[in-house]
């Protein structure tokens, strides 16, 4: 089983986007079986403030139209259990790896990343809270994720 954590500040904007993204590309990718027996796929916050709350309404409105439905989605809190649980630490931007690091500590096993570092041109996944673009969002969580999976994968298999 291969277990991904996306994060964000809140975990109500990219990282669940990222969450459903991901596990839709996953659901309609074909994947061998082995060595790869599946995934296990999940979001969190790097910090308090959403803690409990639903998707925010821009992030849900993007995932609705391409038919994934976030509706169970409550945001909640990184722990430092996290990094042995998880296979991969995916964050959105440098300050979420900052704050990831804060939480775990020491990154021995390599695990934590920005998603857009699975892409050609890596980089910082801007916020939509603050830019009020959740498509240019989803267009860089669908670059990042579906670079995510052929570096897991280790091969092209989704998309061209």
């Amino acid at each position: 089983m291969i277990k991904v954590l996306f994060l964000c500040h809140g975990n109500i904007c990219r990282s669940p986007m990222a969450e459903y993204v991901f596990r839709d590309m996953v659901q309609h990718t074909s994947i061998p079986t082995a060595p790869f027996p599946g995934f296990y796929i999940a979001s969190a916050a790097t910090s308090t403030e959403e803690i409990g709350n639903p998707v925010h309404r821009g992030t849900r409105d993007i995932l609705e139209r391409h038919g994934i439905d976030p509706s169970e989605k409550r945001a909640r809190l990184m722990t430092w259990r996290d990094y042995e649980e998880y296979d991969y630490l995916i964050g959105m931007d440098q300050w979420n790896l900052l704050n990831m690091r804060r939480i775990v500590g020491r990154d021995p096993d390599g695990k934590i990343w920005r998603l857009l570092d699975f892409t050609d041109s890596p980089g910082d996944i801007a916020d939509p809270w603050y830019t009020g673009d959740f498509e240019a969002t989803y267009r860089d969580v669908l670059r990042g994720c579906e670079g995510l999976l052929r570096h897991i994968l280790g091969e092209e298999i989704y998309g061209s």
